[in-house]
Order: structure tokens, then sequence, then C-alpha cells
């Protein structure tokens, strides 16, 4: 399957990114090459894209995208959230800018093999490295009924988690939970046909739980945000887009830590502590998909893009 994905507030995160011809950018999240090809087309012969992915699809498929350009470009089979030691083993002291994009790619969404989404049927995987140990399935199938239930509250925001978990566990009892429609089928029963009826698909709240679970996608997220914002250079900016809440809360809260890391009790006159932000936000809202963007890819609804900038 040919690794295709739309790339959300491309236009607006290459603008913020305000690139250097001749600087070293990141994109932590390659997927298919989208942003990367954005930073690509600012480059010349002497500028460099770090492009870091999980998933060995989408480095292969950017490989091949972005080989036309010239500037130089390094593609890291990692995790972002080890951007510092990426960087060391590559002799790079420091980077001009850097986006991540924290959404599924459509490919991984679209391919029904790696079985993330509710609306085809495949075996239970969600690994965005297919080298990974942990599954969808053995998450299903071998997590407690309190572990699930925290899960799908916690990272989907269900309201109905309690009722899932127990309907996922006393199924599992009988056969083990193999496929995507089967745990979509039980979803479905123990969600009231009421609540069903609104809002979006009744899985994708569980989906995304077990996803998120499946990747570890959250417990590293502050770190790294952080990690990427140390080895910025003075101007450097950083762009994140988010998703969903928990994520975009994650982000959020470090950009505010950093913008103001002042530790003083508030009803101190003056700081003592002696902590100075070292970043600077360039937008106090985040910047959010335009409504022909979400015609042309509805994907993009939830998308909010977040800007900051190194000051030393």
């Amino acid at each position: 399957m040919e690794f295709k994905h739309t790339s959300v507030l491309l236009l607006e995160s290459i603008r913020y990114l305000n690139i250097d011809p001749e600087g070293i950018y990141a994109d932590g999240t390659l997927g298919g090459g989208g942003h990367a090809s954005g930073i690509c087309e600012k480059l010349n012969q002497t500028g460099i894209l770090i492009g870091i992915d999980r998933d060995a699809d989408a480095i292969g498929a950017s490989e091949e995208r972005l080989k036309s350009y010239p500037c130089k470009k390094i593609f890291v089979r990692d995790n972002y959230a080890n951007i510092k030691n990426i960087l060391k083993s590559e002799g790079i002291n420091s980077i001009q800018g850097a986006i991540l994009d924290l959404g599924v790619s459509s490919f991984q969404l679209d391919n029904f093999e790696r079985g993330f989404s509710y609306m085809q049927d495949a075996l239970l995987d969600m690994r965005m490295n297919r080298d990974d140990p942990l599954t969808a399935e053995i998450v299903v199938n071998e997590y407690r009924q309190n572990e699930l239930t925290d899960i799908i509250r916690k990272y989907g925001e269900e309201r109905w988690a309690s009722r899932i978990s127990e309907f996922i566990v006393k199924e599992r009892q009988k056969h083990r939970i193999r496929t995507t429609s089967d745990l979509v089928e039980i979803i479905k029963s123990a969600i009231p046909a009421s609540a069903r009826r609104e809002g979006p698909h009744p899985a994708k709240r569980t989906f995304q739980a077990i996803r998120i679970e499946v990747n570890d996608e959250l417990s590293k997220l502050g770190r790294a945000v952080d990690d990427f914002i140390d080895v910025l250079d003075d101007r450097g900016r950083l762009c994140i887009i988010t998703f969903h809440s928990l994520e975009d809360r994650i982000v959020k809260e470090t950009f505010n830590r950093r913008t103001n890391p002042c530790t003083c009790p508030k009803d101190f006159p003056v700081c003592v502590c002696g902590k100075k932000p070292d970043v600077k936000k360039i937008n106090s809202k985040p910047v959010l998909p335009t409504t022909s963007e979400i015609d042309m890819n509805p994907r993009a609804r939830s998308a909010k893009l977040r800007i900051i900038e190194k000051r030393l």
C-alpha cells in the first residue's frame, strides 16, 4: 500500500518555523514526509533535515519522496522522545527548528493490516513500530478489567469506560478477541442505543485509548517537549500539532511552565528563585485549521498548532 498522508496545517507550520535555508531542522513524526517536504523546499544544499519515525514504512516512503531535494537528509528510525540521543549520535549539538505532528498518519489508519481503524476489519495490532511487543490484542485480552477501565476513561475520555471494559472481559471469557470488528461490536453492545446515536462513532474513543496505551504516546510527551526546546538554537522554533485534549494539555502545560518557570509562592512581591524563561510563545492561542482545510481533510477538525521560540 502506498504511504499517503494529508499533512494538517502544513502551510501554517512551515511559515511559523521561519526556516533558515542553511539551518538544521527535525521532523520528529516523519510519517509520509508531508511536513518534511515543506521544510526541504526551504532548505538549500547546506541545510539539513532530520526525519524521525518509529514506522519503517514511513521512513522508506519519505526517503523516496524527499530524494529530489538538494538538502542533506538524515533518516532515523526511533522515537522522537529520544531526540537528544539522536542528535548526539549524529554529532549535532543544536537545531534551528523542529515539528511534531502527533496525529496517526492516514496510511496507518487506512491500511487495514495495521489494525488502527474501527472502520475496517483487521487483526488487533495498532503498533506504530511493528517490532514492539505490545499489541492491541494483548491489551484487550490480557489487561485486568480495572486497567482497561482506567485506560479507556483516561486516554479515551469515554463516559462508558467501565461498561465497555466489563463487556470486553465477559466476551473474552468465551473466546479471545482478535479483530477490530469483534471489538467494535462489543463496544456497540456496551453503549446504550440512545448514546450511540449522538456524537462520533461509538468505538472512536476506545480505539484511541488502546492505541495510546499500545504506543505509550503520552507518558514521555512532556519530557520530549522539554528536550526539543533544550536542543533549539537561539530564535529556533518548535511547532507541535495535537489532535486530542490529553496531548494538547501536556503541550500547553509544558509551554506554560517554560515561559513562566518561577517557583516562588504567588504572594511573593518579587522573584527570589532566580528561574528565568528561555522561551517565548509565538501565539497566545493555538492556530486552528481553516474551514476549507477541514472540508478537504475532515481529520484536521480537531487539530491545534502551538509554537514556541527559544530565547537565550
